[in-house]
């Protein structure tokens, strides 16, 4: 091979992985707006029911430790996330684990107001947790712009659900 066609063949090798670095950046922006977006929506329902971070417990006993639990969790993921180069893999997975602990705090949530609003919202809830879980989970891995594309608009209507309740 010739040092032309070495140095073409090096060339299209920077090219591909700048563009694959560039579709995990993507991907970070797209799962950690999500993780955010599912991490204050638990935040604001643990305030809505009363629970602080102060509950947190090793071994959680009841829902609300584990609520408290969670949102710790969460927010350590979070700061892990901010930390780490992307992984649209990992970076799925830290959106899942935000959208159960909001589903969790959905959870105690409804449970001090049995009202429809917070019904719904705990729907909307259950059903983000489970949408970003199908993205992140099998051979998605992250990267499935329809699975993605699912679990941004679940979690938007479990915003607009959670706000409806009083809970934002």
């Amino acid at each position: 091979m010739s040092t032309q066609e070495q140095r073409n063949v090096r060339e299209e090798q920077q090219k591909q992985e700048k563009q694959g670095e560039t579709a995990a950046e993507a991907l970070r922006q797209v799962h950690s707006t999500r993780a955010h977006s599912a991490y204050d929506r638990a935040v604001a329902a643990c305030r809505y029911a009363g629970v602080g971070q102060d509950a947190a417990e090793v071994v959680p006993k009841d829902p609300v430790g584990r609520a408290a639990n969670a949102l710790r969790l969460s927010a350590d993921s979070l700061a892990a996330l901010a930390a780490s180069a992307p992984d649209p893999a990992a970076d799925a997975r830290c959106a899942r684990n935000a959208a159960a602990t909001a589903a969790l705090a959905a959870q105690v949530a409804a449970a001090r107001d049995d009202g429809p609003a917070s019904a719904s919202a705990l729907h909307a809830a259950l059903a983000a947790s489970r949408a970003a879980a199908a993205a992140a989970g099998g051979s998605a891995r992250g990267q499935d712009a329809s699975l993605n594309a699912g679990a941004e608009e679940a979690e938007r209507h479990a915003v607009a659900m959670a706000r409806a309740a009083g809970w934002v």
